[in-house]
């Protein structure tokens, strides 16, 4: 009897446990509450594939070439840490880490 219990509680443990959690996999609009998609999503830069013959992007869990589109935007510039994206005069950057900022390094004084 005893270890019915515990299993049970355990099983109920779990359950409770497993529905707080979120799927890091699902792309961040499929988590976000409805009130926050009312607002235009921004587009976030996931990945950057720089190779001798072509350069790609995944935005948004969309894989875009230089010079593709994604939406009403055109990719005018891929680098390896930043692409550019152009929706008619206006630009746009997407960064691979947009918290991090490239520092110039400390000399050392011996």
């Amino acid at each position: 009897m005893a270890q019915r219990l515990i299993a049970l509680g355990l099983l109920a443990a779990t359950a409770a446990a497993a529905q707080g959690l979120s799927d890091p996999t699902r792309p961040p609009s499929a988590s976000a509450p409805s009130a926050a998609r009312s607002e235009a999503p921004l587009s976030r830069l996931q990945s950057v594939l720089i190779s001798p013959g072509r350069k790609l992007a995944v935005i948004d869990g969309q894989t875009v070439a230089l010079g593709g589109r994604l939406g009403d935007a055109t990719v005018v510039a891929i680098a390896p840490t930043q692409v550019v994206l152009q929706t008619g005069a206006t630009y746009q950057t997407l960064k691979l880490l947009p918290g991090i900022e490239k520092q110039q390094g400390i000399e050392k004084k011996p």
